[in-house]
């Protein structure tokens, strides 16, 4: 067991142990997906033998923000569009931690948009889910980075001018190493695919699609659905990233026109994480640096002895 925490603490997990003895009842609206990102979270993480004390949960602002306070365990509420350099940094400092940053999508594909872009490009090691409801909610109704063309809120009272994000795509390009979509209305689904996704070695990220039934109506609640691993109309190669670009542009072009395509869409088990990375140009101690903290002999490095002065 780490000196930092119970990390290494081999035992059965109660996904009751998530649950917060402090407010333990979630305020979304009646209805909203964001319960459902919440219930597959508590279900995955026992599967994957973490304890509380061995996961950190970085959320932004916004509806999604509120996961890690009703998640007990090590979380680390930030501001809008900045969960992922303090998810980066905390994986950086204590790799045993299983790290998931959480944000909606204006958090993570409009203000977050340039973090999401290099978290994946480096291939960092941890979860990123996003809740993407097509709206931002907390905030009362505008349009968001993914809402359909014609979308009519209080910041488009005349609709939407502009195309959609393709998130899917996006992060393919931008070089995520696991990308799948699941829904608030597939349990079963949402589930094992955080398994698969805390399970992976690199940047793995999770478009969530949740719904709101308070400001995003047209969205519904985004059925019926189709898995596109166990449906006879779909076969690609999720090794393969030109065929999964091809799905992805699918999935996102059906999205707007009702029929709502889930799955894993890539998966790259061969790419170093960027900590293997750094570990193999030395630039990573084989000592946690959180443990640093616990250790009064321990000998700190500052940039200047690191780097050599400049003439």
């Amino acid at each position: 067991m780490s000196a930092f925490n119970a990390i290494g603490d081999d035992r059965e997990i109660d996904r009751d142990e998530y649950t917060p003895s402090v407010e333990p009842q979630p305020t979304w609206c009646p209805g909203c997906g964001d319960f459902s990102v919440l219930k597959a979270l508590k279900q995955a993480l026992p599967e994957v033998g973490r304890n509380p004390e061995e996961v950190l949960c970085v959320t932004g602002i916004g509806c999604s923000g509120k996961l890690n306070s009703y998640l007990d365990s090590y979380g680390f509420h930030t501001i809008h569009g900045r969960s992922l350099p303090v998810a980066r940094a905390a994986k950086l400092a204590n790799p045993g931690l299983e790290v998931i940053a959480a944000g909606g999508d204006g958090d993570g594909y409009g203000i977050g948009g340039n973090h999401f872009i290099h978290s994946a490009r480096e291939n960092h090691d941890m979860t990123y889910i996003v809740f993407n409801n097509e709206v931002f909610g907390l905030t009362k109704g505008q349009t968001s980075p993914t809402s359909p063309k014609g979308h009519k809120s209080k910041t488009q009272p005349s609709g939407s001018a502009k195309d959609p994000l393709r998130p899917l795509s996006m992060s393919l390009t931008a070089g995520s190493s696991y990308v799948a979509r699941t829904a608030a209305v597939n349990p079963n689904q949402a589930k094992e695919i955080l398994v698969e996704a805390m399970e992976h070695d690199g940047f793995a990220h999770v478009d969530f699609l949740t719904q709101c039934p308070t400001w995003n109506k047209d969205a519904r609640q985004y059925v019926p659905y189709v898995d596109v691993q166990e449906s006879d109309d779909y076969d690609f190669d999720i090794t393969d990233r030109r065929e999964a670009a091809e799905m992805m542009y699918e999935t996102e072009s059906a999205l707007y026109e009702g029929e709502v395509l889930t799955g894993r869409y890539y998966v790259d088990e061969d790419r170093p994480s960027y900590q293997e990375e750094k570990h193999a140009l030395g630039e990573l101690p084989d000592e946690p640096v959180a443990e640093r903290y616990f250790d009064d002999d321990a000998e700190w490095e500052r940039s200047y002895d690191l780097l050599e002065r400049h003439t």
